[in-house]
Parts: structure tokens; C-alpha cells; sequence
């Protein structure tokens, strides 16, 4: 029975650190606008509390993983049993008023509305808490000697439950060309180009660093500044990887393109 009891704490541990991870990188990912309002906790908080809301339950993710990794405190016990009881409460909630919603549990990944099974996770992992609240040991003592069948049993159970690894295999299978796919926000292809050294390298020559026009064009998104001489700067960033490809030409400002405004 004490194996049993200990063999909850690896799952518990890894499934909060996986969670934390994934909305922070949600958060700096800079989603689509109004995405954040489609996950919970987000959906339940005003617009400009969203971001905050997110990353504060990152925050007590971490928190209580490090608790049940590093110590035996009744506090991260019962902290961790109180927060997959609020969390099923939370989803009871967005399945009630807001049916459209995803959990959020894991970030944007989890976008497909709360249901039976998104809920019966949370009871499974509640239960899973309360039965830890007993073990003797701290979390760390049991990945170091981990009972291998009682754990998986557990993330078997918890993967049958999870409809975001449905949606992760979707998106493999089916992944959009990448000039259909949904851009990062524009300050964050910014803030990649002024990581570049493509951007070090021209930095120099430019007026200022903030750009004076903008725009898409398939997978690349590009950026026009002012030089110091009478030619103008050009900045092409490929919309997709973690380090995006940079094009970089200087060309007079009569070369660029010019938009006529259409009428809705």
C-alpha cells in the first residue's frame, strides 16, 4: 500500500510541470487575438487580466510541484488535493456557461471544448492527490526508485482521458501549408528579428528602431525601417521555427509597395 500511495507523486509532479510549461510558452507565443479568451481559467476573467490569470496558475503549478519534489509538507498535500478540486469545478463551470471554451489545462494545445473527459481527468488526478497526501517520502525519493507499473497504470489512465493528445496527432497528420497558418503576433517576429545577427549587423544604419510599416506576404512577414541614408531598410522574417530565418535588403522607398484603402 505505501508503493501505491508514492506512486502517485511522479505523475502528479510531471503533469503539473507540463502544464506550467505549456502556458507559459501559450502566453509568449503571443496568440491570436482573443484566443486566451477561449481557454480556461482565462475565460472567466477580463480581457486585460487574461495574460495574468494564465500565468498565475503556471505559477501555483510550479509551486506545488516543488513542494511535492522536495518535501513532505501537509501544505503542498492538501494544496495540490485543493487545486484538481477547484480545477473540476472550474471546467463544471466553462462546460455550464461557456460550452465553446478548452480547459487550457495545457496551454492552447487544450482549445477543444471541456468535456466528460477533460472533467474526468481532473477527478482522476484529485483522487490521485488525496492518496498522496499520505506518502511518506518526498517526490524525489521515488523517482529515484520508481514503482514502473503502478506509474503506468496511472498515465495510462490519465492519457485515455486527455483529448489533447487527439489534437496533437491531428495537427501532425494535418498540418496546414505554412502560409494558411495562423501568425505570430507581430511583436513577437519583431522581437525574433532584433535577436537576429542579420538585425545586429544593419542595426547601425537605421533612424530608429521601431518600424514605420509592416506586412504579410505568404510565410514571411516584413519590416521597413528608415535608414540614414535615403534608401530605406527591408527585413524579411520567416513565419515559422524557433529561429527564424532573416532577409535583410536596402532599396529606395519608391520601390516599395503602396496599398490602396477598400471600403468594408
Amino acid at each position: 500500500m505505501t508503493r501505491v500511495l508514492e506512486s502517485q507523486l511522479p505523475v502528479l509532479i510531471v503533469l503539473l510541470l507540463m502544464g506550467t510549461v505549456a502556458k507559459v510558452a501559450t502566453v509568449r507565443s503571443g496568440a491570436e487575438p482573443g484566443a486566451l479568451a477561449r481557454l480556461g481559467p482565462a475565460v472567466l476573467v477580463p480581457g486585460r487580466l487574461q495574460v495574468p490569470a494564465l500565468l498565475c496558475c503556471a505559477v501555483g503549478e510550479v509551486v506545488l510541484a516543488a513542494g511535492l519534489s522536495f518535501t513532505t509538507h501537509p501544505f503542498f498535500r492538501w494544496g495540490t488535493v485543493a487545486f484538481f478540486a477547484l480545477s473540476t469545478y472550474v471546467l463544471l463551470e466553462l462546460r455550464r456557461r461557456r460550452p465553446d471554451a478548452g480547459c487550457g489545462c495545457f496551454g492552447e494545445v487544450s482549445s477543444t471544448p471541456v468535456g466528460l473527459r477533460s472533467i474526468g481527468r481532473t477527478l482522476v488526478l484529485t483522487g490521485m492527490a488525496v492518496m498522496s497526501v499520505w506518502s511518506a517520502v518526498p517526490g524525489w525519493v521515488v523517482f529515484a526508485h520508481p514503482p514502473w507499473a503502478m506509474i503506468a497504470a496511472g498515465v495510462v489512465a490519465l492519457a485515455v482521458l486527455s483529448p489533447e493528445i487527439e489534437e496533437l496527432v491531428d495537427r501532425a497528420r494535418y498540418r496546414a501549408p505554412c502560409e494558411q497558418r495562423p501568425a505570430p503576433a507581430e511583436s513577437v517576429t519583431l522581437s525574433r528579428l532584433r535577436g537576429s545577427s542579420t538585425w545586429r549587423a544593419h542595426a547601425g544604419e537605421l533612424v530608429s528602431a521601431e518600424p514605420y510599416d509592416s506586412w504579410r506576404e505568404l510565410c514571411w512577414r516584413f519590416f521597413v525601417f528608415q535608414s540614414r541614408g535615403k534608401a530605406d531598410v527591408v527585413f524579411a522574417v520567416y513565419l515559422s521555427g524557433r529561429r527564424p530565418a532573416v532577409r535583410v535588403a536596402v532599396v529606395s522607398p519608391e520601390s516599395l509597395p503602396e496599398y490602396t484603402p477598400v471600403s468594408a
